[in-house]
């Protein structure tokens, strides 16, 4: 009876040194570096369990086995708080460093780009295309109503989600700059800024240039003489669909549509794309200046005049040297 008692004290013994040495080994393993020789990016879907996640891990290389993962977040208490999302690993990165960025949630940031000057039906393409997003876009905004910018999103973040950001960053940078407009602009609402602002985007890229052409459009709404705007033009014939695959012909300045400023007078009925901030302020504080035409020069820039017959003689002059830069044909 002695001996039998003795004999289970001593396989209880034995048993509590065995667990304790799997502990301990699991211990060490969770905490020391793992086996991962460069960067790695994981994505844990939602829903996933430690089971689950230690398994993915170690299918990716995080991990060199899944266990001691599994056995050290529950000891450190992280696995009731591991998140889902993309991470991206270092090389050597051990179990329990996994663990502390997945129990904060350090996810991968990732950014999209919605260019100034693009259409909406641009921006939500690519916005749909942007690796990560999930979800549809939900209702299309209006021409005009999102603002160029970059935003930042983390992995299974909704595509809905982007386009409200560039929705609501526009309606406030345009309440602040309408608040802030130069007097006796000849523009009666914020919506007609953007529409004008729009085409500034069109026209030029350069900063220096933008309250100048801007002061242009507005100069000649003020005398009630059309815009003559190629890229309300432009508009008109793809709607905001894209690029023009030609150029613009005489024909197609001709052609009467609302979008057509050689036709009409005024303002065409709606933006032509999503202008910019720096686009939106130009328009909101023109120049001064009483310039009422200007003529692109080649090189990105433009000429500006006072006259008509200021501004013919900067086309001719244009045009012999675009002329000039044309080797003659033999």
């Amino acid at each position: 009876m002695a001996a039998g008692l003795r004999n289970f004290l001593l396989l209880g013994v034995g048993l509590i040194l065995v667990a304790a040495l799997v502990a301990i080994l699991g211990w060490t393993r969770y905490t020391l570096p793992g086996p991962l020789n460069e960067p790695r990016t994981v994505v844990i879907p939602r829903g996933s369990g430690v089971k689950e996640i230690a398994r993915q891990l170690w299918s990716a290389g995080v991990l060199a086995e899944p266990y001691s993962f599994q056995f050290g977040t529950r000891v450190d208490e992280t696995a009731a708080r591991l998140r889902p999302g993309e991470y991206a690993f270092a090389p050597a990165v051990s179990p329990q460093e996994v663990a502390a960025t997945l129990a904060v949630g350090r996810t991968v940031v990732r950014r999209v780009t919605l260019a100034e000057g693009l259409t909406t039906a641009q921006m939500l393409a690519i916005v749909a295309g942007a690796d990560g997003l999930e979800g549809d876009l939900g209702d299309a905004p209006a021409e005009g109503e999102m603002l160029p910018e970059t935003f930042f999103y983390s992995w299974g973040d909704a595509r809905r989600q982007i386009v409200t950001r560039s929705r609501r960053a526009m309606a406030e940078l345009l309440a602040d700059a309408w608040a802030r407009r130069a007097p006796d602009l000849p523009l009666r609402s914020p919506a007609e800024a953007v529409v004008l602002a729009s085409i500034v985007e069109k026209e030029t890229s350069i900063a220096e240039e933008r309250a100048r052409v801007a002061a242009v459009f507005i100069n000649r709404l003020r005398r009630n003489m059309r815009l003559q705007a190629d890229p309300t033009v432009v508009y008109g014939i793809t709607s905001g669909k894209g690029p023009m695959d030609r150029p613009l012909s005489r024909a197609d300045l001709e052609t009467p549509h609302r979008w057509n400023t050689y036709v009409f007078e005024g303002l065409p009925p709606t933006p032509i794309a999503n202008p910019g901030r720096a686009s939106l302020e130009a328009t909101l504080r023109p120049a001064a200046t009483d310039e009422l035409y200007f003529v692109a020069d080649g090189t990105g820039r433009h000429v500006f005049a006072r006259t008509l017959a200021e501004h013919n003689r900067n086309v001719a002059r244009l045009r012999e040297i675009e002329r000039a830069r044309v080797p003659s044909a033999r």
